[in-house]
This record gives structure tokens, sequence and C-alpha cells, in this order.
């Protein structure tokens, strides 16, 4: 059976790559898009406005107006995190499971999402990255997270990205989380100094955020261990390829679960 996708975010750096890859012979036997949701080309043929030599749907302006105009399985939302609990919420009372590709939601929002899918009977996979290496430096973390007692995060970004930490760096935290707790020897609040200047804490890590131009996207874990150091990095490229593969797992499995899972290698 052929599943029916809305890419919200549909102009974007992954949303325009994520519909070209729908298009082609090999994958469209099955998903097919059914709506695609960008404000600036609201009205026009997704084809037209992505140069794809044919019409394809009309562009949406909004996730509402997308998912009454068209019967679609599941929202695949690459927008902004100012947008996306929006567009998550409507998909989800109108019964469509969603796949959640923007970062910056923050885990009170995942909570509420969770009880919101759960209450309507949809599923919902969200992933800081839905790239495969980032997925296995995410799992190797996790490994060596039950054998140390202390790390720290650094997030890496473009000048321009809009939020921090990453969704990377806070779905790392949040998963740590799960598996144990940094001992400090001298807690980050403790330290002498500026406020912030050992970074945040989130879900008890201490993440560090960069913002300068020249990078894409990294996140590094360092783990520190008497007189020794185990760095785990993911370094993202300049090419949104990466990502497409691991959302449309992700789609593909949406439906089979009820409630939120968050990390893409809980369903791989």
């Amino acid at each position: 059976m052929t599943i029916r996708i809305c890419v919200a975010g549909a102009t974007g750096w992954v949303g325009k790559e994520l519909i070209r890859t729908i298009y082609q012979p090999d994958i469209s036997e099955k998903f097919t898009l059914s709506a695609a949701v960008a404000r600036t080309a609201c009205g026009k043929p997704i084809g037209e406005v992505l140069n794809l030599g044919f019409p394809g749907v009309v562009v949406s302006k909004t996730v509402a107006d997308a998912l009454a105009g068209s019967d679609t399985d599941v929202l695949i939302d690459y927008t902004h995190p100012d947008a996306a609990f929006d567009h998550v919420i409507t998909a989800v009372e109108n019964k469509v499971h969603v796949v959640i590709g923007t970062s910056g939601l923050t885990s009170d929002q995942y909570q509420r999402i969770d009880a919101l899918a759960r209450q309507h009977g949809v599923g919902i996979i969200a992933s800081g990255n839905f790239s495969l290496s980032a997925m296995w430096m995410q799992r190797l973390a996790l490994q060596a997270a039950k054998a140390f007692s202390q790390w720290e995060i650094l997030d890496y970004a473009g000048a321009g990205k809009p939020d921090a930490p990453s969704g990377t760096a806070r779905e790392l935290a949040f998963r740590l989380s799960e598996v144990n707790t940094p001992a400090w020897e001298v807690p980050p609040d403790q330290v002498q100094g500026p406020d912030g200047v050992r970074g945040a804490s989130l879900n008890g890590s201490q993440v560090h955020s960069m913002r300068v131009p020249g990078f894409v996207l990294s996140t590094e874990i360092i783990f520190g261990h008497d007189d020794e150091r185990l760095t785990i990095r993911h370094d993202s490229g300049t090419k949104a390829q990466a990502y497409i593969n691991g959302t449309l797992k992700a789609a593909e499995k949406a439906g089979t679960v009820t409630g939120l899972i968050r990390g893409l290698d809980r369903i791989l």
C-alpha cells in the first residue's frame, strides 16, 4: 500500500530534496506526495517551484489547508521550531501520523505531543538527526555512557541557525539521561565566573553551542576518565540527501506505533 505524504517545509533545504526523492520512480511505488506546505510558494504547483518538469501537487499555505484538501497518511515536518509544534498538533487532531525533522522542540512540547498522540491513536517519530551516521554517533555514545561517569556535549552549527542547541544535541542529551547521570567534581552552577560560562544543563548533560560560519552541523561528545578521554563526533556535509533515507524509513514506520518515539535507532 502506498503511503501518502504531506511535506511541510516543501521548499526548504531538506524538504525539497525529500519531494524530489518521493517522485523518483523506484520510490513512488511505496510513497506518494499527497500535499506540500510552503507559505512562499502557496498556490503554485510544486513541480513548477522545484523545476521537476511536471506540475505535481499544488502547494498549500498551512498544514491545516493541506490536510483538509488531501488524503494524507503521514505529515513530515521540516520547518521552524516556532511552527512545528502547531503543525504536529494539527496533524494529530486530524489522525495523521507525523515524522518530526524540525529541531528546537522542548521536552515539555514532546510530552504534550506524546499525550495527545496516544489519545488519538496516532504514531509520531521524531529525531534530532535522521542521518545514519548521526544515529551511530548517538548509539555509540549511549554505550559509552554506561562506562563513563563524566561527559559534555559540544554543538556546532552555522551562524544563521535559529535554535540552540541543535536537535541532534537535544536528543543526545535526552537519550543519555535514560542511561546515566554525569558526576561533577565542581557542579557547573557552582563554578566561579560569568553566568553560562560552563554552558547549559540539558537533561543532566552540559551542552555548549557554537554558532559560527563554516559549519553545517556537528555534534561532539567528550567522555572523561582518569588520565584518558573518548571523543565521538558526527559532522554533516552541505547536502540534504543524508537525511532522506532515515526520514522515509520513519514515515514508513510511523503508522505502526502509537504515541511518540524519539530516536531513529529505535525504529531501525
